[in-house]
């Protein structure tokens, strides 16, 4: 059975900071080993990691990168391309695979299970919690993207209100949830569900994209935007504060996941055009007080 959520917007004031980052934070380059190209999209309580590597072939994979640096390269039986996007404190790993189309599929046990929404013409997974619930997007037959939680069994469609289309990209153990929504101006914004209301998020000076890539148990939203400029940056939401977050010297930012320790996964973008993952540990948002204060990065390490 199929349920569609349609409740008011509300609107979500931003204070914006820039982050200033002391001796203890640190950025570690994740490339997998091989690969032209990598991007971390999850993390869990572990500090397993899972993301896509691309080869030369631009064939696309999965891996797993757990907290003893070993990589896992994983890939949906028989697929060209797979790609892995959630991981919860279980194992439990969600992605999509293509074919003739995207297919959503969960990986638990060293199982895969295949998750399409019914008549979809393509299906994307984003997003896993503790539970085992999902979120993700399909396209339905008219060629409009909607948003989907998959619980218990029970498929629900979930679009913003009065959205050209609706995506969803993440869900913490209390079940809220994390998504991207196109409004009729062609704009894109960021959003947040929790107890039947919607908020949507756009970073403070941005016109024309924000996203949101995850959410933890604590409420803390990340994801990216763009500036007026065009450029990606990745920002941290907490309390109300907008914090942004750049690799050093990158001139493409977007953070992708984070677990109960603060710790934070992104990716970001080289000159050379070459998209790398991070991880960043030891983070923590600048004070409203210190908002204007803004020091130099440590350089990041190899991994």
């Amino acid at each position: 059975m199929q349920h569609r959520f349609y409740v008011m917007a509300l609107g979500l004031a931003l204070a914006a900071t820039t982050a200033a980052y002391g001796d203890d934070p640190k950025f570690t380059t994740i490339d997998y080993p091989g690969s032209t190209s990598t991007t971390a999209w999850a993390i869990n309580n572990r500090s397993d990691i899972v993301g896509i590597y691309t080869l030369a072939d631009k064939s696309t994979h999965g891996f797993l990168l757990t907290g003893d640096g070993t990589f896992t390269s994983i890939d949906f039986p028989g697929a060209g391309n797979t790609n892995l996007y959630g991981i919860n404190s279980a194992g439990d790993i969600s992605g999509y695979y293509t074919s003739d189309t995207d297919h959503s599929f969960m990986l638990s046990g060293g199982k895969f299970i295949q998750m399409d929404v019914p008549n979809a013409s393509s299906t994307d997974v984003w997003g896993i919690n503790p539970r085992g619930e999902v979120v993700g997007a399909y396209v339905s037959a008219d060629k409009t993207t909607h948003g989907y939680l998959l619980s218990g069994g029970q498929l629900s469609t979930i679009d913003f209100p009065a959205a050209s289309t609706t995506s969803l990209s993440g869900i913490n153990p209390q079940g809220d949830v994390t998504g991207t929504y196109r409004s009729a101006d062609n704009v894109v914004h960021g959003f947040v569900l929790s107890d039947g209301e919607f908020t949507s998020i756009d970073a403070p000076g941005t016109t024309t994209y924000t996203n949101t890539t995850g959410i933890d148990a604590r409420g803390d939203i990340i994801g990216r935007y763009l500036d007026t400029a065009g450029v990606s940056h990745g920002y941290l939401l907490r309390d109300g504060q907008f914090t942004t977050i750049d690799f050093p010297d990158a001139n493409f930012n977007g953070l992708t996941g984070m677990n109960k320790n603060g710790d934070i996964v992104g990716r970001y973008r080289t000159a050379d055009g070459v998209f790398h993952g991070y991880l960043l540990t030891g983070f923590q948002p600048p004070c409203p007080a210190s908002a204007s204060t803004q020091v130099s990065a440590r350089r990041p390490a190899g991994r």
